[in-house]
Parts: C-alpha cells; sequence; structure tokens
C-alpha cells in the first residue's frame, strides 16, 4: 500500500515517527542514531527510515516546511500506516528574551496564525496541545540530559518573512519560540486521536539578530535529536 507522498508498505513505520522538517536530518538521525536503518520512502525527496534506538523500533521522516506539507504527512502516517506517536524534531526562532540560541524548546501548546482549524467548524477557538505521556517524558529526559530547556507556548506560523512585524505582539503573551508546523501536527493527532510532540532547537534570534548556519541545522542539532529518541524509547504509548 502507498500514498499519493509516501512508498511504504504496511509494516514499514514503527509506531513511533520522529519528523524532522529537513529530511536530509532525517536522513542523518538514521545514519547516526539508528540501527540496521532501511528506507521506506523517497517519494518527493521526503525520506523516511526505520531501524532500531536501545533496541526498540522506530522511524524518522522529512516533513517539509510548513503547516501544509506536515498536515499531509503527518495525517497519513496517523490514518493510513497506523503510527501513534509523533515527534516532531525542528528548529524555531527565540521570541521570549529567557531564550537563547541553541536552547532546547519543548512546546506545550502551539499558538497559530493559520486557518488550518477552520476545516473543524468549531464555535470558537481550538487550542493544539502537546500529548500528556510524550511531554511529560521529554521533560524529565531533558532535564536528566543538563540541557538549556523551556517548556511552553510557541507560535506556528504561516509566514516566514511576516510582513506585519507581529513578533513582538505574540512577545507580549510570553510565547517562546516561532516555528511553522506543531499546531497542524498537534491538531492532526487530537483529531485521529492520536499522540503528538514537538522539540525544538533554538536555531535564531530574531530580536537579537543571531543566528546558525544551514549546515548546523541539518547536522549539529544532538541534544534535541536523543531527547527525542529516548522520549521514543520510554513512552508506553
Amino acid at each position: 500500500m502507498s500514498t499519493p507522498h509516501n512508498n511504504a508498505n504496511i509494516g514499514n513505520i514503527a509506531q513511533t515517527v520522529l519528523m524532522p522538517g529537513d529530511p536530509l536530518r532525517a536522513k542523518f538521525i538514521a545514519e547516526n542514531y539508528l540501527d540496521n536503518a532501511v528506507c521506506y520512502n523517497d517519494v518527493r525527496g521526503m525520506l523516511g527510515f526505520t531501524g532500531y534506538y536501545k533496541n526498540k523500533k522506530i522511524s524518522v521522516q522529512g516533513s517539509g516546511m510548513g503547516i501544509p506539507s506536515i498536515a499531509i504527512y503527518s495525517y497519513e502516517l496517523y490514518k493510513e500506516y497506523g503510527v501513534d506517536n509523533i515527534i516532531r524534531i525542528g528548529t524555531a526562532g527565540a521570541i521570549s528574551d529567557s531564550v537563547n540560541l541553541r536552547d532546547i524548546v519543548i512546546a506545550m501548546s502551539a499558538s497559530t496564525n493559520s486557518a488550518f482549524a477552520n476545516q473543524y467548524n468549531l464555535p470558537g477557538t481550538y487550542a493544539p496541545t502537546a500529548s500528556w505521556n510524550l511531554l511529560s517524558n521529554a521533560v524529565k529526559i531533558a532535564g536528566k540530559n543538563n540541557v538549556p530547556y523551556h517548556v511552553g507556548n510557541v507560535l506556528s506560523s504561516d509566514t516566514f518573512y511576516d510582513d506585519s512585524d507581529s513578533l513582538a505582539l505574540w512577545k507580549k503573551m510570553n510565547v517562546l519560540a516561532i516555528e511553522m508546523e506543531s499546531a497542524a501536527l498537534y491538531m492532526n493527532a487530537a483529531r485521529l486521536g492520536k499522540n503528538a510532540l514537538c522539540i525544538l532547537t533554538v536555531s535564531d534570534c530574531p530580536f537579537r539578530g543571531l543566528s546558525t548556519t544551514p549546515q548546523e541545522r541539518q547536522n549539529s542539532f544532538r541534544s534535541m535529536m536523543e531527547i527525542a529518541l529516548d522520549t521514543a524509547v520510554c513512552t508506553n504509548i
């Protein structure tokens, strides 16, 4: 069985999937952390691999950039391939003054300027949130690993180049960081009765003019990768 975006067969994909935006980060994780990794998807270059980490079967697959892209890939993983848990591992820009370059942000919730939730015809504003089991395990592991981390609200934005210059307004609401995917992942998980978490590494600080290189973003954010992998191992879902 396959979908328009994934040529994997049933059984090729583990119940827990790590999902970076960059498919080359998926390849890096497969090559550096997974034993006996096998590539199950290469459609549109959105690489997916399944292997073993600490004897647990785990998959890792790229999601692409933005809410529409992660919405498609996560929906198909949940709905068509029986995936139970998706842990997004991505990059974010710091909004809060307390968040620094290369810090870890664990997204408890995801505000958004996207219209993605309109499809549900809800009589109000939906608040996308992480799954508690994954969130609590990730926080424990981050603390144990002694890495700088923050837990709270992030902004999933549809705009990378924002003509309205709205970050200062979100900063007033104590939003920690901005990224482009988490809200859709959390909504898909809620709608389908699945589990989701987003763990982010701060790659730039817009208010301070600081940033990391593309090579660093692809290959060097190992703390985030290791927190996600160990969260996948210890989850009982």
